[in-house]
């Protein structure tokens, strides 16, 4: 089983850097998921919330880069597995999950590709130069805690991020969120996954960070664009007695390879399990503080 995500990606940069900051959040208490939708997603009981604050929008390469450059951290996908036993060797190396984007003889798919990290997303023939405003990617969730950690921050638990993602809005169902005019309000992918994406959000892979107006809390890209690690061991639902993964954590908001006829994760309640310790080009993250 591949374990570890090439968006041969339109990386395009936007236009000034984004808005950094937090957002506060009142607590409250809510039951999370979806019965409609994905076994997955299946409600349990009301889960309390506290205050807390989040990222205004995903990290970005450029916050990475400060972290890394004031500590010296090397992330995992950069280190290898090499105790990791239960692998295959050619999966031990340094490297990372890619998705391979549809190409002229081609098929699209995930692979893992050694010397894909942080800084060469797709494999190790793609660079971040001039992308500080995308996100990044291919970070495990001890990754994550590190940098959160050194920003005197925390992951988000599960039921923190799906708080503040709903931001009183209807959820919606398999179609994807749209504005009042129609404009797709997230990157995600626009055609049949995984044969052809028409790109009609202007992305056919990652975007930079807030691309999309922000949604009524003040967040940028809570749905598409890329998954984002919690701090939640992964559950199969909601309901009390699902079956658990210690291993494994909660993603949660979809990315730019989630379609109508594929995934449909593009709502705050969706949620799917990743491998704590495994890097891809389509999971990045943001951070919370708890107690405004």
């Amino acid at each position: 089983m591949i374990r570890r995500t090439l968006a041969l990606a339109l990386l395009t940069v936007g236009c000034g850097q984004p808005s950094d900051g937090e957002v506060a959040v009142k607590g409250g208490s809510y039951i999370p998921g979806n019965d409609a939708i994905y076994p997955e997603e299946a409600r349990g009981g009301p889960v309390a919330v506290a205050d807390f604050s989040i990222d205004r929008h995903e990290v970005t390469n450029r916050q990475f880069a400060e972290f890394v450059k004031a500590t010296g951290y090397v992330t995992q996908a950069e280190r290898g597995f090499p105790d990791r036993l239960d692998i295959p060797p050619e999966q031990r190396v340094p490297g990372g999950a890619v998705f391979l984007m549809p190409a002229p003889g081609r098929n699209p798919g995930w692979t893992f590709m050694p010397g894909a990290n942080w800084r060469h997303p797709d494999g190790p023939d793609s660079a971040i130069e001039g992308q500080d405003d995308m996100p990044v990617v291919q970070v495990t969730v001890a990754d994550a805690l590190a940098y959160a950690r050194w920003k005197g921050r925390d992951l988000p638990t599960e039921a923190e991020w799906e708080w503040a993602a709903r931001s009183g809005r209807s959820m919606p169902g398999r179609e994807r969120p749209v504005d009042g005019g129609g404009k797709p309000t997230g990157n995600n992918w626009d055609g049949v996954f995984p044969v052809k994406n028409e790109a009609t959000d202007g992305f056919v892979g990652r975007a930079p960070v807030a691309s999309f107006p922000a949604d009524a809390r003040g967040l940028h890209d809570v749905t598409g664009n890329v998954w984002e690690l919690t701090s939640s061991p992964w559950t199969s639902s909601h309901k009390t007695g699902a079956k658990s993964n210690p291993q494994a954590r909660v993603i949660k908001g979809g990315s730019f390879l989630c379609a109508r006829n594929f995934c449909a994760r593009y709502r705050p309640q969706s949620r799917q399990m990743q491998e704590g310790d495994m890097g891809t080009n389509h999971i990045g993250f943001r951070t919370v503080k708890r107690g405004n």
